[in-house]
């Protein structure tokens, strides 16, 4: 090209004026009206010699992953490691050239580029402004190379400068996208947010805050992650984390990929495998313990979920399909929040390999439905987990169990009821009461029947039904109680009625029957005949209100009415708190309920149906040879005593237990 000199010192003089925005360059050049050969000529002259242009060491290639879920997506992987921009496509332009040139030949729906171990992945919007950009300079190269090589460095800057003309350049532009995505970034740090994270881990985070939010917390967890909460424009807070690999040098993070390829090659060692592995490749300036702690992290834990499960604000997550659209959710303080933490359709797909590992069940598309239990450094977690075609992709529901086992002294202290209800409560269920739990999802059903085994009299054995392991049973067990749990399912487990069957023969105790959903309602009114004989029958089942679950268990489950009449008392629990407890009256096989225990606007008082003498329940409980006021005097009993465990702080299992005698 014929280069102007006179062209090029405006151009000079121009670049002193603008400063270093190619943006105002190509509108001030445009404005000079220079639309012949010397509008390239002015526009290289004044171009910032940033150095961009040369030298991108990175190597790009197209993966297409396979695996639970992930179909047909594809993957762009930038290995980064001979390259001075480290594959960072918001602040290096080489390496952005590289990516949309890769992408002007073939389309990815992932940008993935890795260096020295660090993984910066590139999904969302990043990933439709790069793929925009790469379609954008396919078809506009055939009409003016310029702009096509603009577009592969600065997409932005080439969207504005499309858009900004008349002719072919904007019609492109607005045909393949990168005009109205463009629009919606404010810059290249904006438009190329990635998602980071050591490249042995299975989820990534988003390292910068949401833009224009206000944080309104902070607080560390036992993991050594930092959260910061949020608050923004939008409706939902962000629960922001920030893992402790997040302040790892690249050198620490090139040792941790070491350590992890070492460990892959010669895994034998058990639990001090990830500690030979890290001190094998690890120099003197490495911090060994902290890379042998991630290193366990990722490879025998949770990885990054378990900053997550270990914060004690968090009750649910959720990941919700198609992951690569959706951030985990969480629900903090009761309140639900966006997060900072995405999983990529890999590491949806090895979470998936875990969950049928853990419970050794089926989990495809022959079997789309999973619930699991994961063990986590700060406890069990149960997982709900679905995929095609149940869903439109892999999806999760996380809630984090409790660390310790609760008991009814517990609850009072958190005001899920009072004394004087668990007095009546803990009196019935050692009397052999057959009772329902209920309440929504979430409601604390499983919470309130693990605590009231610990009100069955020691002599008691207890066999817990479960398709799920969420009752106490380790707690039960430290106490000097009798407990064996049956484990239900779909696959090698026996059905919940051959789980009572078996139970059954296992002799006399307390029955407790999980979730009832489906067959477990026959299995649960099986196990309450028999215990008419004076042993306790306990389950959860949903429902919002008694007759509600009257409802749910006659009309949708199918139990004769004469079978549920043999229900004693239901409690509703809503929002971790007792609503109701209730006494099922048979009126000449007119099935009713009568409140004993009822929540106000005074909280959850008595509805005085015991103290005038009304009560069948008592009557139950008292049997022929008893008197009703003895039951009473012994229940009140029992009020002061769990109110004495509150005031001093007699809480936990063990405690509780032995204040008891």
């Amino acid at each position: 090209m014929t280069f102007d000199p006179p062209t090029a010192s405006i151009g000079r003089s121009l670049r002193r004026t603008v400063g270093d925005s190619l943006d105002e360059y190509v509108g001030q050049i445009l404005r000079f009206g220079w639309v012949d050969g010397r509008f390239e000529a002015a526009l290289e002259a004044v171009a910032p010699d940033d150095g961009t242009s040369d030298g991108c060491g990175c190597s790009a290639t197209f993966h297409e992953p396979t695996g639970t879920d992930i179909g047909d997506h594809v993957v762009l992987v930038v290995d980064a490691d001979d390259c001075p921009g480290r594959g960072d496509l918001a602040s290096s332009q080489a390496c952005r050239a590289t990516v949309v040139r890769a992408l002007t030949d073939r389309d990815a729906d992932t940008i993935r580029t890795r260096s020295g171990g660090r993984e910066r992945r590139y999904a969302g919007r990043a990933a439709a402004l790069l793929l925009a950009a790469g379609r954008f300079r396919e078809r506009v190269r055939f009409h003016e190379d310029r702009l096509a090589d603009r577009v592969a460095r600065d997409p932005l800057g080439a969207a504005r400068e499309a858009s900004g003309r008349a002719g072919v350049p904007k019609r492109i532009a607005a045909e393949t996208g990168l005009e109205a995505i463009a629009t919606e970034a404010v810059d290249d740090a904006d438009a190329f947010r990635a998602q980071i994270g050591p490249s042995i881990a299975a989820a990534r985070i988003v390292a910068e805050p949401p833009a224009e939010a206000r944080l309104i917390d902070r607080w560390e967890v036992d993991t050594g992650a930092v959260i910061r909460l949020y608050e923004g424009t939008d409706a939902l807070r962000t629960y922001h984390l920030t893992p402790p690999t997040a302040d790892f040098t690249d050198e620490a993070l090139a040792t941790l990929d070491a350590a992890r390829e070492r460990l892959v090659r010669d895994p034998i060692g058990g639990d001090r495998a990830p500690y030979r592995a890290v001190r094998a490749v690890a120099s003197a300036e490495d911090p060994v313990e902290d890379l042998h702690e991630t290193l366990r992290r990722h490879t025998s834990g949770h990885g990054m979920l378990e900053h997550v499960f270990a914060d004690e604000r968090v009750g649910d997550a959720t990941l919700t399909a198609p992951v690569t659209e959706n951030p985990l959710r969480v629900v903090v303080d009761g309140e639900r929040c966006h997060s900072n933490i995405w999983v990529p359709p890999t590491g949806a797909a090895t979470l998936a390999s875990r969950l049928r590992r853990a419970s050794g069940r089926s989990f495809s598309r022959a079997s789309p439905t999973l619930d699991a239990t994961l063990e986590t450094e700060s406890g069990s977690v149960r997982v709900a987990a679905t995929t095609p075609p149940a869903s439109d992709g892999l999806s999760f529901t996380f809630r984090r169990g409790d660390p310790g086992a609760w008991t009814l002294a517990r609850l009072v202290e958190v005001g899920t009821l009072t004394p004087a209800a668990a007095g009546l409560l803990s009196v019935a269920v050692e009397h052999g009461v057959s009772g329902l739990i209920a309440g929504g999802r979430g409601a604390g059903k499983t919470t309130m029947l693990g605590s009231l085994l610990f009100e069955l009299p020691p002599r008691t054995r207890s066999l817990l039904i479960e398709d799920t392991p969420e009752l106490p049973v380790d707690a039960l067990a430290a106490v000097g109680r009798d407990v064996q749990r049956l484990r239900v399912g779909d696959g090698a487990e026996p059905s919940p009625r051959s789980a009572v069957r078996t139970a059954l023969r296992l002799g006399s105790g307390a029955l407790v029957v999980g979730e009832v959903r489906g067959e477990e309602a026959a299995a649960l009114y099986e196990a309450m005949r028999v215990g008419a004989a004076g042993e306790t029958v306990l389950g959860t089942i949903h429902g919002e209100d008694p007759e509600a679950v009257r409802e749910r268990v006659v009309s949708d489950l199918g139990v004769p009415v004469t079978s549920f009449a043999t229900t004693d008392l239901v409690v509703i629990v809503d929002d971790r708190r007792v609503e109701t407890i209730a006494e099922v009256c048979d009126r000449g096989g007119e099935i009713g309920f009568e409140a004993l225990f009822e929540r106000t606007s005074e909280g959850l008082v008595a509805s005085g149906r015991i103290d005038r003498g009304e009560s069948h329940l008592i009557e139950s409980v008292t049997g022929s040879s008893g008197e009703y006021a003895a039951t009473r005097e012994v229940i009140e009993a029992r009020t002061t005593a769990i109110g004495r465990a509150v005031e001093t702080r007699r809480l936990d299992p063990r405690r509780y237990v032995e204040g008891r005698g």
